[in-house]
């Protein structure tokens, strides 16, 4: 419940900025053994804004993605992809071709996010069903928000202050 709220007056906040930011990619995932694709938007300060998980990785799917992405947090001011095709197609047929930004190391933002997914993959011992990959996503994309302070642009005294006072609301939830 605290995670919608912090996120709609966050995205009322960023609507007046003009550096807003996505980056997005595809990863691939094997669920019971099929390979599905979890498609994640992240914002320029690093937090997750979607994460969707399909069977396939079309222009129908990244367009599908991306109109998801902009109804529930608006227009971005850029767009950082890899060079799949898809991201092209899906941008043209939006008309936010103009936005779109490619190039070997542009989306580091988003290919280091997978880093931390993949490390916990194996302690769920895989994924059986999609729906259970899912909620796991999201899940995970909540608490990295929660818990994601940006350690090198602030002093280590705010660092822990921060730090603190998002361990002591996580704990007041229950949770940890």
């Amino acid at each position: 419940m605290f995670a919608a709220e912090i996120r709609r007056k966050r995205v009322q906040q960023r609507r007046a900025s003009s550096k807003w930011k996505w980056y997005v990619d595809e990863v691939f995932v094997k669920v019971n053994g099929r390979r599905d694709y979890l498609w994640r938007a992240v914002d320029h300060e690093g937090e997750v804004q979607e994460a969707v998980v399909t069977k396939r990785r079309n222009k129908t799917t990244a367009l599908k993605f991306l109109k998801k992405l902009t109804k529930r947090h608006g227009c971005s001011e850029e767009i950082i992809t890899d060079r799949l095709e898809s991201w092209k197609a899906a941008l043209r047929e939006l008309g936010a071709l103009d936005n779109q930004r490619t190039g070997r190391f542009f989306d580091n933002r988003v290919e280091n996010l997978h880093l931390p997914f993949r490390r916990r993959e194996p302690a769920m011992q895989r994924f059986r069903r999609m729906r259970s990959l899912q909620k796991f996503a999201a899940v995970h994309a909540s608490v990295y928000n929660h818990f994601n302070q940006e350690k090198s642009l602030t002093r280590r005294d705010i660092f822990k202050l921060t730090r603190s006072s998002a361990l002591a609301e996580w704990r007041e939830l229950g949770v940890g």
